[in-house]
């Protein structure tokens, strides 16, 4: 077969490409530095300009400002206007006209913005308010140069004459400076006030202009207009800025960008003129011409090109001439491989050349011997690969087999479940739903497989599940545990989402358990339990009584009748103790504990659940620490029931003590919470313990004293407590011996105080 294009044909277009790519790179390159450096320069220029720009623009105001200080700081002046002599203020205004003749206006007011003395003294004694500048001035006591935007009425009632005839032109942008007059005991007299309008300057000064020519711009706008310009009449664009420059300014942002003015292109920036109040008046630019920097970049944009041009046409010739020489002995090659291609396993290649082609030609010949070799062996496996094809069909079968006896068991484990199964696959389709979870439902499989999990929560009232369903489909891994009440059926709903071998999802697993019944029983049990405390508590709270009675009445007892009725009266403390612990989480759990949430101090608390516990730790030779300070802010809670939170804890930790050891109480303020803590120096409970902690009816087996009467309740009447303050209560281990428990209380807020 003929190739469509030979090894000189791809060869030559190989270098080709080569140097079109290796020329084009380079002309980008070139041209990325030759741009990354012109904009370098326009920016130093921008920059340098609209400093220089920035100067010249605060130069005069500066200038006045230390001008009008010198007669401001006068006690000459001050004297002058407590005698209100307006003749000789006038005059001294004048005087400072004289030596800043371009000032618009100069008003010298009193402490009540009152005019007392002024260039033209047409409203004198009139009150005068040129907004935000007079007020700073006096409020502050300091000099505020600002630049405002004026109404023409005001600067007719300055002095500014011309405005006094102008109808349509109803406001200026002007340069304001406000210096107040203050006495040697910092008493305000009066103010200074200057203005100098810039409406009225057709062109910067003529500083700017020597300095910045035709190739650059310096303009001035109040609000968006234009009003003067650092360009001849016949260069300068009168147009307004656009809306979208204006908002950047009104932010207070400088805004970069390009720009026509006229015909020429500009590079330019712009920063926002604010007044003493921070509004956006006006605006200061610097354009730079770019026709210059572009006209350079073209040239040698030309040059490179022209360079490049006749590069590549002559490595073009060279390129032909070497392929043409190079590509000769391989298609001699390619002739005799296409002999062999036909079926002739005997042909041979004669290369003689002592280069690459040659030892081509030699390696050739060794791969068409080996391929006859080859060709032998493929005849002899083929049957050994049949016989192995067979024993692997063989296997296959078993392991189908296998597996669907698998896929039985676990459908008749399914089947068989207590607890409703649904399972859904990679595309949240159901894929399982079984007996259980038709009973459950009272839906048959039809309604339900095939169907989108979404559509089926909806059908059996598992709504409020979409939301975490779509977490498990987003996050991948996840599993948790749901209670929902669907029908007058209260049931605990356990989700876990499937992944495959590359651990994405691949579907959610519902495990579904009514568990109605037993919360009616526990609801049973609680009652019971409740009612029974309540009928044990009145006969032993009388036992109580008639036991006291006898041990503080009776002098007639002999020491073993006093010994037994002791022993009566401590068991029967034990019982109505141990009764009111049940009546407390029977309480807690059922709504009827009654909390009186007011501002309380946790010292004042600790101090009294000290003075509770302390003959208990003094009969077991336990000192108590109390280390809670005074200094820590109020706590909005039940002060009995955190006292008994605190009694329980204190009574734990001296129980569970070694004789002789000290239990230390503390607190300390955490963020919005106050952190209480009581730490003793018993043994660490082991980590199998810890889970039954705070759990009701559970009790922990001390190693030295053995097992610790009591119902167990202690603990979790704390977490119940604690957790109805909005807290959580937690066990921390020592490193070597001890036990802290701490519990956390919201310090009191703005609106607690309030309810």
């Amino acid at each position: 077969m003929q190739p469509r294009f030979g090894i000189r044909s791809k060869l030559l277009l190989s270098i080709l490409a080569i140097l079109l790519i290796s020329y084009s790179t380079l002309i980008y390159s070139t041209m990325k530095t030759m741009s990354a450096s012109l904009h370098s320069e326009v920016d130093r220029n921008l920059e340098t300009y609209l400093t220089y720009a920035r100067s010249q623009f605060a130069d005069r105001a500066k200038i006045v400002k230390y001008s009008l200080l010198q007669p401001a700081t006068s006690r000459i002046v001050h004297e002058h206007m407590n005698a209100g002599d307006r003749g000789w203020l006038e005059d001294r205004l004048r005087g400072i006209h004289k030596v800043l003749p371009y000032l618009e206006f100069l008003v010298l007011l009193d402490a009540d913005k009152r005019v007392m003395a002024s260039l033209k003294d047409d409203h004198p004694g009139e009150r005068l308010e040129v907004p935000g500048v007079v007020e700073q001035a006096l409020v502050g006591k300091r000099v505020v140069i600002s630049t405002e935007i004026l109404s023409g009425a005001l600067l007719c009632r300055t002095g500014v004459e011309r405005y006094c005839a102008r109808d349509g032109e109803s406001e200026a942008l002007v340069t304001t400076v406000a210096v107040p007059i203050l006495a040697e005991d910092g008493r305000v007299l009066g103010c200074i006030v200057a203005g100098e309008v810039l409406n009225d300057r057709p062109t910067l000064p003529d500083e700017l202009q020597e300095v910045s020519g035709r190739d650059v711009e310096i303009t001035v706008t109040q609000r968006d207009l234009r009003i003067a310009s650092s360009l001849p009449s016949t260069l300068r664009d009168s147009s307004t800025l656009p809306p979208e420059v204006i908002d950047v300014l009104e932010r207070g942002e400088v805004y970069r960008g390009e720009a026509m003015i006229g015909s020429r292109s500009f590079e330019t920036v712009i920063d926002p003129i604010l007044n003493s109040r921070g509004e956006f008046v006006g605006s200061l630019s610097v354009a730079v011409a770019t026709e210059r920097f572009k006209h350079n970049r073209r040239q040698n944009l030309e040059n490179i090109l022209a360079a490049a041009a006749v590069g590549i046409l002559c490595s073009f010739g060279l390129a032909f001439l070497a392929s043409r020489h190079l590509t000769r002995p391989l298609r001699e090659l390619a002739s005799s491989a296409s002999r062999i291609e036909e079926g002739d396993l005997d042909q041979r290649v004669e290369g003689d050349q002592d280069d690459e082609v040659g030892m081509l030609a030699s390696s050739f010949n060794q791969m068409v011997q080996a391929l006859k070799e080859r060709d032998a062996i493929i005849n002899r496996k083929t049957s050994d690969l049949q016989e192995l094809n067979e024993q692997l069909e063989r296997m296959v079968d078993e392991r189908t087999s296998a597996l669907a006896m698998e896929m039985g068991r676990l459908e008749a484990v399914l089947t068989s479940l207590a607890e409703g199964v649904v399972v859904t696959d990679l595309d949240n389709k159901v894929v399982l739903f079984n007996p259980a979870a038709q009973q459950l439902f009272e839906m048959v499989p039809h309604r339900v497989v095939g169907k989108p999990i979404e559509q089926v929560c909806e059908l059996v009232g598992f709504t409020p599940l979409l939301a975490r369903i779509r977490e498990f489909t987003q996050a991948g891994a996840g599993g948790c545990r749901e209670e929902l009440t669907v029908k007058g059926k209260r049931l605990h709903i356990y989700l876990s989402s499937l992944t495959d071998e590359k651990g994405s999802f691949a579907g959610i697993v519902f495990s579904i358990r009514d568990v109605t019944v037993e919360q009616q029983v526990d609801k049973m049990k609680t009652e019971f339990i409740s009612t029974v405390s309540h009928e044990l508590k009145t006969p032993l709270t009388s036992i109580k009584g008639s036991l006291q009675l006898l041990l503080t009445r009776s002098k007639w007892l002999t020491d073993t009748e006093r010994q037994l009725l002791t022993v009566c009266f401590r068991n029967t403390q034990r019982l109505i103790r141990l009764i009111g612990e049940i009546l407390d989480i029977s309480g807690i759990e059922s709504g009827g504990m009654v909390f009186k949430f007011k501002p309380v101090s946790i010292g004042e608390l600790a101090v009294y659940a000290v003075e509770e516990i302390k003959s208990y730790a003094m009969g077991r030779d336990i000192t108590i620490v109390n280390t809670v300070g005074e200094h820590l802010p109020m706590v909005y809670g039940d002060s009995d029931r955190l006292i008994q939170v605190l009694t329980n804890l204190l009574s734990n930790a001296v129980k569970f003590s070694p004789e002789g050891k000290v239990v230390m109480i503390s607190a300390e303020q955490e963020g919005n919470y106050v952190v209480v803590s009581v730490a003793d120096k018993g043994r660490v409970i082991q980590w199998s313990d810890r889970d039954k902690l705070f759990k009701k009816f559970q009790q922990i087996e001390c190693q030295e004293r053995g097992k610790v009467g009591g119902t167990g309740l202690g603990l979790a009447i704390c977490k119940e407590i604690v957790e109805r303050h909005h807290g959580r209560i937690f066990y921390t281990a020592a490193q070597e011996r001890g036990n802290t428990f701490s519990f956390t209380v919201p310090i009191i807020g703005e609106t607690d105080g309030k309810k």
